[in-house]
């Protein structure tokens, strides 16, 4: 396979798995409404740097765990109770914080490592590639080696970052229409990793 193709492929599974609404992209919102979009885009740089093992991880997986079932189901459990914990602790900071109106300034290291730990907390994305990257193989679009991997998860970083930086630049021109979703946001992630949890959980009962 040509380096393009795979940096292609990466870009576009990416790209595409990022538009729909997760904890991270509302994060990105939140975090452009409230310390602005250079804080946004640190806060990206720490989801890029997490990503980018996440897809090799879930390139290197698709070749090995489609034999091995029961680890899926294992991860499938450790992932649901990780969703569920998040979930109470957003309804927690949703009920318990007065609203801040007032943009307050967030030193970049704090919030590139404020990314880091936020993506390390994304149990969808290793699940997400390790689902996308077998696709793509059974369809003989994707042929797995580690170099192969490797430019697939540079590909998926840069898709992945641009997405987050199309969110974070939005938020800053429309900030008047998202003022309202920003009050909300703990509420937003409690529902939707609430939500997910509970239908791992009883997909897994």
């Amino acid at each position: 396979m040509s380096v393009f193709t795979c940096v292609l492929l990466g870009f576009t599974v990416a790209f595409l798995g990022s538009i729909t609404p997760s904890f991270l992209n509302l994060t990105v919102v939140k975090f452009s409404l409230k310390s602005g979009r250079k804080a946004a885009f640190f806060l990206i740089g720490g989801f890029a740097t997490v990503l980018f093992f996440h897809a090799n991880i879930g390139a290197y997986l698709s070749s090995v765990l489609m034999k091995n079932s029961e680890y899926i189901t294992l991860i499938q459990k450790v992932g649901t109770g990780i969703l569920i914990l998040l979930a109470i602790h957003f309804f927690r900071l949703h009920f318990t914080l007065k609203i801040q109106k007032k943009k307050t300034k967030i030193d970049k290291s704090k919030a590139y490592l404020h990314g880091v730990g936020m993506a390390l907390l994304n149990t969808f994305a290793i699940p997400f590639y390790f689902t996308s990257i077998s696709l793509l193989i059974g369809l003989d679009y994707f042929e797995y080696s580690v170099l192969n991997g490797f430019y697939f998860s540079i590909g998926s970083t840069m898709g992945s970052f641009s997405l987050y930086a199309l969110y974070a630049i939005g938020a800053s021109k429309i900030e008047h229409k998202l003022t309202f979703i920003a009050t909300k946001m703990n509420f937003i992630l409690g529902c939707l990793t609430g939500v997910v949890g509970l239908g791992n959980l009883i997909y897994l009962l």
